[in-house]
């Protein structure tokens, strides 16, 4: 049985919290160690990683400085700053100072006087975060050029000059080797630059003589210079953020200002101690793996060749407080769903104690207990299963399990711990008025003791429908071997004769050797069960009658199934003994002929199976509906005075039908005799006269007296096989 509460709900809830809970914090763990750009921006414009404080637009970047524009028109998007109309080529988080690299521009400063005008160079850093950096040099490209830098107060800071000839003559751009000043000179900014008054950007003043031919052709560019002298194609810049946007970055950082003054300042993740990251984002900072089991705090070696990490052995400040909330959190989290689910198991045993008691008093425990009870010996015969058994027995009530279903109920196949296979029948979801069926089936086989009854092991209260446990009866139904046979195997006529004796000695047991009369009131051929020897079990009392003695009918709804019904007990609601005797006379007809108590007929219509047998045998035509299956086998007197019994038994007035006991003796008569064949009689005078001839040679039939024993009649009370 399944229960559904509101602590199940939300011990379940609770289980959803935790698991998100430790899949966010994975998730945002493993994403914060890789992350360089701002949450939710892009990292990427072609081949340059943007690392914040960069940002691909204004809401990714720290301010308008750092603004990237991805130009993807194109091939790859190339990235520019957006503030400096610059190309962008390169951010270099590892250098020291920290650069860009932006593309490189030559200006032609060819004049025709000596005159120190001032050259201003073609990028502008006035007011931005970027400086010039000293891995750059001024450049000069052209012939005959002499060229001097000054710095605002007029101090010269630096020159150079650039000669040719006619052996060695060139033009700007095709020569960027500027170590021997042929053609080419440079002026390294690391001098120039000093002191830090012209750091934003740098000022080229005369004089600068150049040649006055047509061909005159001298260009002046801040490029990154090699140490050998060549230049790329790149100019360095330097940057750093202010002192307000410091206040915003991540802990476990350490800054040093750019420049003496500049009021900038260059931010890195305190790899000595174990982080590693973006400083610039917030949490950006994060221990590397060595330090990540370290409980106080992680330090560098750089003694060693080769340098590593180790953890600290005293207290320290850079112990890891989100670890320390991570596992409170997880802990308490924990601990939390423990008691929950220790609280849902004991309600859901509360319940399962209440709901077992309140099963068993609905499903007439008491009753059955009260019934029990007044009855002798009856308790140790009777046997209570838990349901959990039952369940596990048949596999979840499984439907490969399934031997058969009725209107009653489902049928199961299962295997008990002790090895033992039983059929578990599974009533119906049943209201009060139909419980009755199900407690009256329960004394009925507690007072039974039949070897042709089937056995009863037990019952189940604890559930919604109430369970029976018999003995397993292994070939099936007699219904079954009647109009359904297989290819292999049929019943033969003797087998025949041997059921019909066995199902009339059970019943004449039911009628009169019982502790009280039982009226089954439910004969059917898939009533009557044939075990692994094919010997009969009859079953389903669920609707059975137990009566006094002095009574002779039971007064009640009509029940039973159509083709088997009494025609006087459904016309007067009185069910009597005969109303058993005409039901098996239905069956006597099924073993004769094959047919279904109810069949289709040649019109169309249907009919049912007592009515035309009635016909067939006024007519002297009983060798014309004959089974096939034993038309050869079956000795034709035999046949005769069979159906003659099974016609008795049809009698429309009850009275006019034979007990049950002379039912049994005439069936063991039949099974021990050995009347030689004789041909059909014309008429139905002649077939009586075969009967009265064969009851005359029988002496076991001549005694009618109800207490006449027989070689069939049951032993009250033995134990079946």
């Amino acid at each position: 049985m399944q229960y559904k509460s509101k602590t199940e709900m939300i011990s379940l809830f609770l289980v959803f919290v935790v698991v998100q809970s430790v899949l966010q914090l994975s998730v945002s763990s493993s994403s914060s160690r890789s992350q360089i750009a701002k949450p939710g921006c892009l990292d990427q414009c072609g081949n340059v990683s943007i690392p914040y404080p960069f940002g691909i637009g204004p809401s990714c970047s720290l301010n308008k400085f750092f603004e990237i524009i991805c130009n993807a028109s194109f091939h790859p998007p190339k990235p520019f700053l957006h503030h400096l109309h610059l190309e962008l080529l390169d951010i270099d988080m590892v250098a020291d100072p920290v650069v860009l690299s932006v593309r490189t521009q030559f200006q032609n400063i060819c004049r025709s006087d000596s005159t120190d005008t001032p050259l201003v160079s073609n990028i502008n850093l006035q007011g931005s975060p970027y400086r010039l950096s000293y891995l750059n040099g001024l450049v000069v490209q052209g012939c005959n050029a002499n060229i001097a830098v000054k710095s605002k107060s007029g101090k010269i800071m630096g020159g150079c000059s650039s000669i040719c000839t006619k052996s060695n003559h060139t033009t700007p751009n095709n020569n960027d080797n500027c170590y021997y000043g042929a053609g080419c000179c440079h002026v390294p900014l690391s001098i120039a630059m000093y002191p830090a008054e012209s750091i934003h950007g740098l000022v080229y003043t005369g004089p600068a003589h150049v040649s006055k031919s047509e061909n005159c052709n001298v260009a002046v560019a801040v490029t990154y210079l090699y140490n050998d002298g060549t230049q790329s194609l790149s100019t360095k810049l330097s940057w750093g953020v202010g002192v307000a946007d410091k206040a915003l970055l991540s802990e476990n950082y350490q800054c040093m200002e750019l420049y003496e003054s500049a009021g900038l300042y260059q931010c890195e993740c305190n790899y000595d101690k174990g982080y590693e990251g973006n400083a610039y984002l917030p949490g950006g900072c994060q221990l590397v793996r060595a330090c990540q089991k370290c409980k106080h705090g992680c330090s560098l070696n750089s003694t060693t060749l080769h340098p590593f990490f180790y953890c600290e052995k005293h207290h320290s400040r850079l112990f890891n407080r989100a670890s320390i909330l991570g596992f409170s959190l997880s802990t308490g989290l924990v601990i939390l769903l423990l008691v929950c689910y220790w609280v849902y198991r004991l309600v859901k045993k509360i319940k399962q104690v209440k709901e077992k008691a309140r099963c068993f008093k609905r499903n007439g425990g008491l009753l059955l207990q009260q019934q029990i009870s007044s009855k002798d010996g009856i308790v140790e015969k009777t046997r209570i299963f838990g349901f959990c058994e039952l369940e596990k027995a048949t596999n979840n009530f499984s439907e490969d399990r399934i031997l058969g279903q009725g209107g009653q109920g489902t049928v199961f196949k299962g295997m008990l711990v002790d090895g033992r296979i039983v059929a578990i029948k599974k009533s119906k979801k049943i209201d009060k008025n139909q419980l009755e069926q199900f407690i009256n089936e329960m004394v009925i086989l507690s007072l039974v003791n039949h070897r042709s009854v089937v056995n009863l092991l037990g019952c189940c209260l604890e559930t919604e429908v109430p369970l029976l446990v018999y003995e397993f009866i292994s070939n099936g139904t007699l219904h079954e071997h009647i109009h359904n046979p297989s290819e292999d195997f049929h019943l033969t006529w003797q087998m025949r004769l041997q059921i019909a004796a066995e199902s009339a000695s059970a019943l004449s047991y039911l009628h009169s050797s019982s502790g009280a009369p039982i009226y089954h009131r439910d004969i059917k051929s898939s009533n009557i069960l044939l075990d692994d020897k094919y010997r009969v079990k009859v079953s389903d009392f669920g609707t059975s009658r137990a009566i006094t003695i002095e009574q002779t009918h039971v007064t009640t709804c009509v029940q039973g199934t159509y083709g088997y019904l009494d025609p006087e007990y459904f016309q007067t609601n009185q069910f009597t003994e005969k109303s058993d005797v005409y039901s098996f006379g239905v069956v006597l007809v099924e073993l004769i002929t094959g047919k279904k108590p109810v069949f289709p007929t040649k019109s169309g219509g249907w009919i049912s199976l007592a009515t035309d047998f009635l016909f067939q045998m006024e007519h002297c035509c009983l060798f014309d509906i004959v089974d096939n299956a034993i038309s050869e086998e079956a000795n034709e007197k035999d046949l005769i005075v069979v159906a003659d019994l099974a016609r008795k038994c049809l009698n429309m007035r009850g009275k006019q039908r034979p007990t049950m006991r002379e039912i049994v003796v005439l069936l063991e008569g039949i099974r021990s005799s050995h009347v030689p064949k004789r041909k059909e009689p014309e008429c139905l005078e002649s077939m009586e006269c075969v009967v009265m001839d064969y009851f005359s040679t029988n002496t076991s039939f001549q005694d009618n007296s109800p207490h006449t024993s027989t070689s069939m009649e049951a032993v009250p009370f033995m134990a079946s096989n």
